[in-house]
């Protein structure tokens, strides 16, 4: 787990006033973005980019409606698919590697609450997510803070992340458990049959 950036926000602190501040400008961000449609491609990576505070590649591909609960903390690599109805929340940190696919109805979630209920209310935990390389987010998943997906891996279609998952593996179930390795010769046969289309 990468907990080395895990942040603690306190409700009624100036750190929490800024988390709020930020929601309320992603949201309105967020609500411009999901009146466009796939035809406006350039307007979406404009105010995407503005939305997260960089400009994103011209490989960019985002298809609305699309939520987040900030934006700021969420860094895109090249060549990035992230399909309609997805929701990230970001505060934890959340790094998306080059050549990542995100199926539809991807909840990719940094943040959560203590377990313990008189705390549950006043302590908002941030805990970054790391998408390597080449990884594919199959529909309906859900990924969990703290977690890093290694390069080339997949994660099966509702499965709920946990745990990070090493490179070249495929995932699925809830908890999320390794169904089995992805060889070389899946990755090669994947490539070859890229060229082909």
């Amino acid at each position: 787990m990468n907990n080395d950036r895990t942040k603690i926000i306190p409700r009624r602190t100036p750190a929490s006033a800024e988390m709020v501040a930020n929601v309320k400008r992603a949201t309105a961000l967020s609500a411009k973005l999901n009146q466009l449609t796939f035809d406006d491609l350039e307007e979406i990576r404009m105010l995407f980019s503005e939305l997260i505070g960089k400009e994103v590649d011209q490989s960019f591909l985002l298809i609305p409606p699309f939520y987040t609960a900030g934006g700021t903390e969420i860094r895109i690599g090249q060549n990035v698919f992230v399909n309609q109805n997805c929701t990230f929340y970001d505060l934890g940190g959340l790094d998306i590697g080059d050549d990542v696919m995100i199926g539809p109805n991807v909840s990719i979630i940094t943040t959560g609450h203590p377990l313990e209920p008189s705390q549950r209310r006043g302590i908002t935990i941030g805990k970054p997510i790391v998408i390597e390389r080449n990884v594919w987010i199959a529909a309906g998943a859900i990924i969990i803070g703290g977690v890093t997906i290694g390069e080339n891996s997949v994660v099966a279609a509702g499965a709920v992340v946990t745990k990070d998952v090493p490179p070249n593996t495929l995932v699925g179930g809830n908890p999320a458990r390794i169904i089995r390795a992805i060889s070389s010769d899946d990755i090669n046969r994947e490539e070859v049959q890229g060229d082909s289309n």
